[in-house]
């Protein structure tokens, strides 16, 4: 039987700023977001099948936690809801190569290859139309990796505008493997008295050279951190460990943690830290990668 592959790659929150907690619990947001490559992604396989199924495997598979609850089922039951039940069935297999909870929205990238093998599956432009309806509902970041391209996500992550200009990036990921639940991050975060701080957009030509990296780190934060890193010390040790590495330009997590990255000019200058890194934690996920359009 044919199998069709999409890669759910890596999202890393270039900026992450944060709003007050509104009525609803929930917060308004600007973030600049960028894509891992291939290398550095979870991996989704499907066929045609009599209904809708999905195993799980890899590195972090047991992670991922029950199948049944997973994001890639709730996506496809979502999107074949919209089309009237007529969505092609597919029996899914998710190779979990990214750590579950850890800032890079993970499950996210997952469920929105599943909306693209479903759209590929049944093809027309409604379907593609209809997934982007559909995407917010399931999380945060599921439009953002739809889209799969560099942009601005803000509001509650239920608008995202692609931006071309935003530059490959040659950088290095890192996770200490220790949880870093989102709820609390947050609740740190209003209770510290958060508030949005302003978001400029990088200026025209600016994301062509090594100035976007100067802006990155002058203009914008994640507002996060400083919560995360309250609650979760091994972040700090990520982060003093990644300014330590030669050639570095930038560090800071992505999301609510706890990955953090490090930006270079040259991705030998990534994969270079990355050999150290690994070689000083061998306990840390790492992983060397070019950011840019998943």
């Amino acid at each position: 039987m044919t199998v069709t592959t999409e890669y759910a790659a890596a999202k890393v929150n270039l900026s992450l700023h944060v709003g007050s907690v509104k009525a609803n619990g929930r917060h308004d947001l600007q973030s600049l977001v960028t894509f891992s490559d291939k290398t550095v992604s979870d991996k989704l396989d499907a066929q045609p099948s009599t209904s809708f199924s999905l195993a799980v495997e890899g590195p972090y598979g047991r992670d991922a936690g029950p199948a049944k609850d997973n994001l890639v089922l709730q996506a496809a039951r979502a999107l074949n809801q919209a089309l009237g039940g007529n969505a092609p069935p597919l029996a899914f297999r998710l190779t979990k190569n990214l750590p579950c909870a850890a800032g890079i929205g993970g499950g996210s990238a997952d469920a929105a290859a599943a909306l693209r093998l479903i759209i590929r599956a049944h093809g027309g432009d409604r379907v593609m139309e209809l997934a982007r309806e559909v995407a917010p509902g399931l999380g945060g970041d599921v439009l953002a990796c739809l889209i799969g391209m560099p942009g601005m996500m803000s509001g509650e992550g239920e608008v995202y505008e692609p931006m071309l200009g935003v530059p490959v990036l040659p950088a290095v990921l890192v996770n200490p493997g220790v949880a870093c639940p989102t709820g609390d991050v947050f609740a740190a975060f209003d209770a510290s008295g958060g508030e949005m701080r302003e978001h400029p957009l990088p200026k025209a030509g600016r994301a062509r050279d090594v100035e976007f990296k100067d802006y990155l780190e002058a203009e914008t934060v994640n507002a996060l951190q400083a919560s995360a890193q309250t609650l979760v010390p091994e972040i700090g040790t990520v982060l003093n460990a990644l300014k330590a590495t030669t050639e570095v330009r930038l560090t800071r997590m992505s999301g609510s943690g706890a990955t953090c990255f490090a930006l270079f000019d040259t991705l030998h200058e990534a994969e270079m830290a990355a050999k150290a890194l690994t070689q000083a934690h061998a306990d840390w996920w790492v992983a060397a990668t070019m950011l840019g359009g998943g």
